[in-house]
């Protein structure tokens, strides 16, 4: 059984891919900050990675906290996604670095992203300069993870008309509930208007602790008010997940055997079973 008390499907082992892209790009969005989304994207990019994907994480949050959680010092950086969105001649090719997972890649974001909500009001179809800046890198990657700021402006509106789908982690507690009408009310006004083809990937129940019951009741809530967009896949609350963020990299390469890697690798092994990653 799954957290939410459902039947656990056997996730198989993804096959090897013969050849590599077109990439499919998933928004890793919330609103409500310290949900797990930056936690989210790099183990979750290092678990299709180690299952043979190409994978790019884009770091989307003037925070730069992916780009550290993978061993790159933001600060030091002469390109970055903002450089890549507001200068000419600057190509995505120009700002990837790869990080010490093999397959996985990451562009990186520092706090000069946060002058690019600002700038972009003023540039024609502002909310695609994502989509864009993006589309020779798809052809590369098998899946592409956009690790998007905690607020619904500008920048989450860009990775959302860049995205295929949106993945939506969600704390196992109360007041965490309550924007996820207002996420998807997002979703749904994006998809009228500017991307017809996303969609909702899944709601990932994070920080669950199995010993309390207020974790079970929110997984029920959840499970009784989007159904089948609660994942099986639900990630357990543990200190590896700091642990691993302070040595820069995923818990997959920090501590292989420990259950938040195995509940990671569960997670890629899900959306690829679901047709949500490559």
């Amino acid at each position: 059984m799954d957290p939410a008390g459902r039947p656990l499907p056997d996730f198989p082992e993804p096959a090897p891919l013969a050849s590599h892209g077109p990439a499919r790009i998933i928004a890793l969005c919330n609103q409500k900050g310290g949900v797990g989304k930056t936690t989210t994207t790099i183990n979750l990019g290092a678990a299709l990675a180690e299952y043979g994907r190409r994978v790019l994480i884009v770091d989307f949050d003037p925070q730069g906290a992916a780009s550290v959680g993978l061993g790159v010092n933001p600060h030091e950086l002469d390109k970055t996604v903002y450089t890549l969105l507001m200068e000419r001649g600057v190509s995505v090719r120009d700002v990837v670095r790869p990080t010490a997972v093999p397959g996985l890649d990451v562009l990186p974001a520092n706090i000069d992203l946060s002058a690019a909500e600002v700038q972009l009001v003023g540039e024609v179809a502002r909310e695609s300069v994502l989509a864009r800046a993006l589309r020779p890198a798809e052809a590369d990657y098998d899946v592409i993870l956009i690790d998007c700021q905690p607020s619904l402006g500008l920048l989450t509106v860009n990775a959302l008309t860049a995205a295929h789908g949106v993945l939506i982690p969600l704390e196992c507690e109360f007041f965490a509930l309550r924007g996820v009408a207002l996420l998807i009310e997002t979703v749904e006004k994006v998809r009228d208007r500017l991307n017809p083809r996303l969609q909702i990937d899944g709601i990932l129940g994070t920080m669950h602790d199995p010993r309390t019951l207020h974790s079970k009741e929110v997984l029920a809530r959840v499970r009784e008010a989007f159904g089948d967009q609660l994942l099986h896949t639900v990630i357990g609350r543990t200190v590896k997940f700091p642990d691993s963020s302070v040595a820069a990299e995923p818990i997959t390469t920090y501590a292989p055997a420990h259950p938040g890697a195995e509940a990671y690798r569960q997670l890629a092994r899900e959306l690829v079973a679901r047709g949500d990653a490559a």
